[in-house]
């Protein structure tokens, strides 16, 4: 386990933003559109290897690739990561030709100067709790001087912020700690509380975790949103993936609202979570009919806000300016 501070996270993000920028002055002088064949490599956050949300649905079926042939595409390949700061490391790298994942980290490496284009969200209003050790603290406001796990530069994070800096409550550090390892966390109770997605908030309190607040409840205003992106070389070279990438999601969603229990099956299949801890916390109002409304980017644009008020962006950004002209709506 780590303390990652808020300097450190702008350090990384401002050596990443520099390492990013290098990497697209290379792929300027390369660059040209192409009608040729090519494979799209996909960054997603999660363990298997699978996308999720509708688009992942259409996927899973073989119902995504076709959606795609406008911009000639004719292989997916997906990249999983435990968060987003190790999948931005890959956008750096040129890995990636496009990824969706939360705003927070995405937010962090455009202010670091990391060349994306916005071209979706597809979800709207993910969740979030806090979570703390049996016999604990009793509020949000108990957790001065505490130590909290989180995972450091989420939009999770960014709710953990958020709900401390409105309650005026200074924790003793805020600790890096995967999701997927903060049961053992607590259970060691080397931490006091924890910020985690609302699925593991859930699974934590059938455990017997007292549940402080959920985000949807107490601070919706802090919800999180997902941001789908494309590199500038990729934008460049296969301009057709951005429109071809938004009608994908579209129908994905038509689809999934339409036939919504065997959505719901799908992520399930996903795990670790039962049938009941889906059915709470994928709904249906979180996807959005259209690859951007005025709720998410209301969301979207105060999340940026926020991060640049906390110098976790490095430097303030339109995000009218950041969206692909291509991507645009009419």
């Amino acid at each position: 386990m780590s303390h990652l501070s808020r300097r450190s996270v702008l350090a990384l993000a401002l050596l990443g933003g520099v390492a990013a920028a290098a990497g697209g002055c290379g792929a300027d002088a390369a660059s040209g559109a192409s009608d040729a064949a090519w494979t799209l490599r996909i960054g997603t956050i999660g363990s298997r290897n699978r996308l999720t949300g509708p688009v992942g649905w259409l996927h899973a079926q073989n119902k995504l690739l076709p959606l795609l042939a406008a911009a000639h595409v004719e292989k997916i390949e997906v990249y999983t990561f435990p968060n987003g700061p190790d999948l931005n490391q890959a956008l750096v790298g040129g890995k990636l030709d496009l990824a969706s994942y939360g705003d927070t980290p995405a937010l962090v490496a455009r202010g670091a100067g990391q060349p994306t284009r916005l071209i979706a969200e597809s979800l709207v209003g993910n969740d979030a709790g806090i979570v703390t050790v049996p016999g604990g603290v009793s509020s949000l406001r108990d957790l001065n001087d505490k130590v909290i796990a989180t995972q450091t530069g989420s939009y999770i994070h960014r709710y953990l912020l958020g709900a401390l800096a409105d309650l005026g409550v200074k924790p003793r550090r805020i600790v890096h700690v995967y999701s997927t390892d903060t049961e053992a966390a607590l259970a060691k109770r080397s931490v006091d509380a924890a910020a985690v997605p609302a699925n593991y908030a859930y699974a934590f309190q059938a455990k017997g975790y007292p549940l402080l607040e959920l985000a949807s409840k107490a601070r919706p205003r802090y919800l999180g949103t997902s941001a789908t992106v494309v590199t500038e070389t990729t934008r460049r070279r296969h301009a057709p993936l951005i429109r071809a990438w938004q009608q994908a999601q579209t129908e994905a969603t038509r689809q999934a609202k339409a036939g919504w229990p065997d959505y719901l099956a799908f992520n399930v299949d996903l795990g670790p979570f039962g049938a009941d801890i889906v059915r709470r916390s994928v709904l249906r109002e979180q996807l959005p009919d259209t690859p951007f409304t005025d709720a998410g980017l209301t969301l979207l644009k105060g999340t940026k806000d926020f991060l640049v008020g906390q110098k976790l962006v490095a430097k303030d950004f339109s995000v009218d300016d950041w969206i692909a002209p291509e991507a645009r709506q009419p």
